[in-house]
């Protein structure tokens, strides 16, 4: 199983001292703002143990993120296939961070490891990234990525209840586009 590494950040599997935080990021209302509910700490255990699954598997996916000086979990970020029943196919990119960890770069930081994995290592064509059309901060990384809004992407998640969570925007990045990595 892979571990990226960046100037300040791990990327890694996901380890039973995780699941404190990661539970508790994800009973967050602010963390969860634009998810149609919060997670009880079974359905955080489940995700964790389904990301861990999809590491050992293939190797990438919903890595957990931790702070390279302190050891800190702050979240996750990483690369999965898009969910079946969506109207378009590929890998996407996605991340999540407790709000201690907002505000300082993590998750970009993240997410362009996460991108140059999936561009040099699954030699990757393209890589997307869907949120809600009212998560102006995801979609703010999104752009510091060099992805671009792909308004024909753009639709209604249909599992979510009739409101201000179900339209969501697709952003995407060709490989021939992205930001040479670092170091």
């Amino acid at each position: 199983m892979s571990e990226l590494r960046t100037e300040r950040l791990l990327l890694r599997g996901w380890r039973d001292c995780d699941l404190g935080p990661w539970a508790a990021m994800n009973a967050d209302p602010e963390v969860r703002e634009y998810f149609p509910d919060v997670l009880t700490h079974e359905r955080s255990k489940e995700s964790a143990a389904r990301f861990q699954a999809d590491l050992d598997r293939r190797g990438w996916g919903w890595w957990a993120v931790e702070v390279a000086a302190t050891g800190e979990f702050i979240g996750f970020t990483g690369l999965d296939p898009v969910d079946e029943g969506m109207p378009f196919t590929g890998v996407e990119a996605g991340w999540r961070l407790a709000r201690t960890a907002w505000g300082h770069g993590y998750a970009t930081e993240a997410a362009q490891a996460a991108l140059d994995f999936g561009f040099d290592s699954l030699a990757l064509p393209e890589i997307l990234a869907v949120t809600t059309a009212t998560n102006l901060r995801s979609q703010a990384v999104m752009r510091r990525l060099g992805m671009t809004h792909d308004p024909a992407g753009d639709h209604d998640d249909l599992s979510v209840p009739a409101g201000p969570l179900r339209r969501n925007v697709v952003y995407r990045i060709p490989a021939g586009r992205r930001r040479p990595a670092e170091g």
